[in-house]
Order: C-alpha cells, then structure tokens, then sequence
C-alpha cells in the first residue's frame, strides 16, 4: 500500500497565512475529488478539526466518504496538526473511557494509546518507514512525535515546494542504504 503523509499546517503559522491556506486546501480538496476517485487515493484528514473552518470540515468529510472505498493509495493531510495535540487526545480519549468505567487504568499500554491517536485511520501502518524533512529544519517540528520513534529520518536543504523526484529518489536510496533496528543496538539487530 502507498502512503503519503502532508504537513498541510500547524498550530505555530500566522493567521493571515493561515486563512489563505485554509482555502487553498479546501478548494484544492473539492477539485480533485474526481482524481482521487480514478486513481484509488483514499484521502485522511487528520488534526484539530476545531481549529479548521466548517467550509474545509466539510470538504474533508466530503472527500472522505466519497474516496472511503479506494486502496490503491492513502493520503493523510494533517491540517491543524501537531503531535503533542494528537498525543493528548488520546490521552483524553483514554481517560473518557477510565472515567466511563470502560478501560482500567493499568489496562493502558502503548497499543491502547496509538490506537487513539488521530494517524491509527491506517492501523498498521501508522508508523512511517521514512520522515523525509526539507527546507535545511533539522527538526520534526512537533510533528508525528509518537509515530516517528523508529522512522528512518532524511533532511535536506530543499524547499518543499522545490522537492521533486530526483531529490525524492536521492532520499530513497539513502534510505535503502540504512540499517533498521528498531531500537536495538547493532549486536542485539544482528542476532
């Protein structure tokens, strides 16, 4: 399954940037729900959804029940995003469920949260292979926090806009080139 993961906007721009982006990507949503559909992209949108306008809410909600079917490809736009929010959603979500007398306390573990976090619409692979981070940031910029803990990490000085195929394939094959361990150190990977 392809997947593609977008940093639309988070919660640090400015608003006059902001509401210009917020109708750049709702008109951008609504004319290309026939590509989406022809190409069998599933569209996600994830985020803070009180913090987008109702125009976009309902433009995503649009998009994603008409593409819910489509598995050729997943994009997630992550708009009014950021990891620390996800991360205390789940949290809330989690603690809704303690207080509801649903879940006990000592039954939350690592799998219970990641399943509440707003990336768990594609189970399993809510956790990339390979965070691509252009424009010279050596940073995550508060972004996918819990699901990056063992993604491969690729900076480069391009701007996203300037991010093409050939430099996409440059992180590929430096991607390729490395090692993953998940965690362990190179003596406990290569047993």
């Amino acid at each position: 399954m392809a997947l593609y993961t977008a940093l639309a906007f988070f919660e640090y721009d400015l608003q006059a940037e902001v509401d210009c982006v917020m109708e750049l990507l709702e008109r951008s949503i609504r004319d290309n729900m026939d590509v989406y559909s022809r190409e069998g992209i599933r569209m996600h949108v994830i985020g803070d959804p009180s913090r987008r306008p109702a125009s976009l809410q309902d433009a995503a909600r649009e998009a994603e029940e008409m593409t819910k079917n489509n598995s050729r490809f997943h994009l997630i736009l992550a708009i009014c995003y950021s990891g620390r929010w996800d991360i205390v959603q789940a949290c809330r979500e989690l603690a809704t469920k303690v207080q509801d007398n649903l879940l006990r306390p000592e039954d939350i573990d690592e799998a219970l949260l990641a399943g509440q976090l707003a990336t768990n619409v594609l189970g399993e692979f809510a956790c990339p292979d390979l965070l691509i981070r252009t424009s010279g940031e050596l940073r995550l910029s508060n972004f996918l926090l819990w699901q990056s803990a063992y993604t491969e990490l690729y900076f480069t000085n391009t701007m996203w806009p300037d991010f093409g195929e050939e430099e996409y394939l440059q992180a590929l094959k430096a991607f390729q080139s490395r090692e993953r361990r998940f965690g362990l150190r190179k003596p406990q990977a290569d047993q």
